[in-house]
């Protein structure tokens, strides 16, 4: 059974002004998401500005978001670090607080080798009985999960059961899809490739945008998956221009930035991630206004 079939919603953490996590803030979206269609909440993960909380927040983070979900939909705990015993240590107690599957970043600024993604992986997966996700993306990271790697995780490990793909090659995606004889839950990493990634055997999407538009983001791939592929299509290039905006300057600035326009109050973002340029502003707002959105 798939840890979840749509869209996840790799959701922002909203801040106070002083910049400390904002729970009430937190239950209100994680509401207005399961409201919207969302199919999961996918909790400290690069949207979740993960790499700027604390290991007490980050636990604590998740465990708040686990109980106010409330079981209506999975949570997915973002986990991953450079560091593996970190990444255990986060796992452990995001199964202890009750999250439905793991997220798990490629180590990133160490660059590891193949060989060390695998003994990375696997110490991981053996610390746990939750699901994985595996997440690639080489852009942010400088690390590349291969294929073939990939292909040995999903066989050796029976816990590794999923990929996040970033890597903006579909090419590397149907290999590993090949690989992995399918059996791997695919789920696009990239709001603009969705249609694409359900095309070779998806199922679903983890996505920036759903913060803004979770019925869209949820539609497109349910209509895909429902068989109707000129309706997924159709709202994958309705969803375009959003996407462009939300990706203009560095995530999470522009979706948090955008949330804030929209007036759900998300709070500011901790460095080193700052206000956007006057020009990038103006585009986000003309895509929110053109979306309906604003």
């Amino acid at each position: 059974m798939s840890i979840f079939r749509g869209a996840g919603v790799a959701i922002v953490t909203p801040m106070n002004a002083d910049e400390s996590v904002n729970y009430t803030k937190l239950e209100e979206i994680i509401n207005e998401q399961i409201d919207g269609g969302t199919d999961a909440i996918v909790i400290c993960g690069t949207t979740g500005e993960s790499a700027t909380l604390s290991m007490e927040e980050h636990r604590d983070v998740i465990k708040a978001a686990v109980e106010m979900v409330k079981g209506r939909i999975p949570v997915v705990a973002g986990t991953g670090s450079n560091a593996t015993a970190t990444a255990i240590q986060l796992s452990r107690e995001a199964e202890e607080n009750g999250a439905d599957a793991l997220l798990v970043v490629t180590p990133y600024y160490n660059k590891a080798t193949q060989k060390g993604l695998i003994k990375h992986y696997s110490a991981i997966a053996d610390s746990v009985k939750l699901p994985v996700i595996l997440y690639n993306v080489p852009s942010r990271t400088g690390c590349n999960i291969q294929p073939e790697t990939v292909a040995q995780l999903v066989k050796e490990k029976e816990n590794i059961v999923g990929l996040k793909e970033a890597t903006g090659s579909m090419s590397q995606a149907s290999k590993t899809m090949e690989l992995c004889d399918g059996n791997l839950e695919l789920y696009s990493g990239e709001d603009g490739l969705v249609v694409p990634l359900l095309s070779i055997g998806g199922i679903g999407v983890i996505s920036v945008v759903s913060n803004v538009a979770p019925k869209l983001m949820h539609d497109l791939v349910t209509e895909f998956l429902s068989g109707n592929v000129a309706k997924a299509n159709e709202l994958q290039r309705k969803a375009l221009p959003l996407v462009d905006a939300l990706f203009c300057e560095v995530n999470p600035i522009p979706v948090k930035t955008a949330m804030n326009l929209m007036g759900k109050e998300v709070g500011p973002l901790r460095l080193p991630l700052c206000e956007m340029e006057e020009k990038n502003l103006n585009v986000l707002k003309q895509a929110l206004a053109g979306a309906g959105l604003l």
